[in-house]
């Protein structure tokens, strides 16, 4: 095990020669989870005014319109290319369901994309998407089981120590100006996460490979060191962040790419994305509706007569007897008169019959 502490203080970008209030605030900007420091700073040349400036790349939706429309193309067709297998239950809403999954599946993949495009703009960043298999080494998980991660900083192991499994990254974005990687896993929503342990056992996978990532991308990418790595789990829905324990919101990608109006690009991506999406399924849903409206005896003959609903005596359409009046038929009262309702006898062949039936603990059938 080899143990790595920096001495040199956490630096940051300053965001503007203008304003030294607004570089005093960029100083404090969170970070992910993660060890080691990084102590390289960038000043930036100031183009726009220092409020609308906060990181020295830039990156506008129209400069890369075509590109992400592109990679929304790729992944519809990717999405209506898919073949639903039949299931009984669904029916013919099994395209629908077959669509949805997709889409889970789709999204996620064009996020990872559409990071990987907008990086670009940062000529330090280099982001590795092929091959991220990153070993769970037993040390790593072991120290992390007993003790703090905060406690663990600095520590660096041999990626080709044994291991327990493996733990593969959505994205690993190196910062060569910083000499720092991160360790990213986008998720298109943390709301399925709920209170469940998947998202600390993530965490876990994630802070484990942190520790043997610099030693794994000296070894596989052409010796390339990091001082510091960093663990962030990205929230495409945006949900309340929480640094502390590594979950960052989508709208605050600028400050992990060091580029002002990612952020802007990816929910502008989603937008158009969900519009695309919102197409399929509206198709699909009409066709399955055309395909599954039985008529009220058809439901009766396939559902059962128990299961179908008996038709008021009371007209909801139109002029009828009121509830009152319908009690008094049923009792046989003469005060309304058969001029109203007819004669008694065809009074008492609408009434419904009673039908009798036992209640009780369930017991077996009576042998024959």
């Amino acid at each position: 095990m080899t143990t790595f502490t920096s001495t040199t203080p956490t630096g940051e970008v300053i965001r503007s020669l203008l304003n030294s209030e607004a570089a005093a605030a960029a100083a404090s900007r969170p970070r992910p989870l993660g060890f080691g420091r990084n102590a390289v700073q960038a000043v930036a040349s100031v183009h726009e005014p220092a409020v609308l400036r906060r990181h020295p790349h830039l990156v506008r939706i129209a400069d890369v319109e075509a590109d992400l429309d592109l990679l929304i193309d790729r992944a519809i067709a990717a999405i209506v290319d898919g073949e639903p297998t039949e299931d009984e239950i669904l029916g013919h809403y099994v395209n629908i369901a077959s669509l949805v999954r997709a889409v889970s599946f789709r999204e996620g993949k064009l996020l990872e994309q559409a990071v990987d495009r907008l990086a670009k703009a940062n000529p330090s960043i280099l982001v590795l998407t092929q091959s991220l298999k990153l070993p769970l080494v037993k040390a790593a998980m072991e120290a992390l089981s007993g003790n703090d991660w905060t406690s663990l900083d600095g520590v660096k192991l041999d990626c080709e120590a044994p291991a327990k499994g493996s733990y593969t990254p959505d994205l690993i974005i190196v910062n060569r100006a910083r000499h720092t990687a991160y360790i990213l896993d986008l998720k298109r929503s943390l709301a399925s996460y709920g209170d469940t342990s998947r998202l600390e056992e993530l965490k876990i996978k994630m802070m484990a490979s942190a520790m043997v990532l610099p030693d794994w991308l000296y070894k596989n990418h052409k010796r390339l060191m990091v001082d510091a790595v960093e663990v962030a789990i990205v929230d495409g829905a945006s949900r309340p962040s929480d640094h502390a324990h590594g979950v960052w919101a989508l709208s605050e990608i600028d400050d992990l790419l060091e580029i002002d109006g990612v952020a802007t690009c990816m929910a502008e991506l989603r937008l158009r994305f969900g519009r695309r999406v919102q197409q399929l399924l509206e198709v699909e849903a009409r066709k399955a509706i055309g395909a599954n409206e039985p008529a009220m005896t058809v439901a009766a003959e396939v559902v059962g007569p128990s299961s179908v609903p008996m038709p008021s005596r009371i007209n909801l359409n139109g002029p009828s007897r009121t509830f009152e009046e319908d009690q008094a038929a049923r009792s046989g009262d003469d005060d309304l008169g058969e001029e109203n309702f007819g004669p008694c006898e065809e009074i008492e062949d609408d009434a419904p019959k009673p039908i009798f039936f036992r209640v009780g603990y369930a017991r077996r059938p009576a042998a024959h």
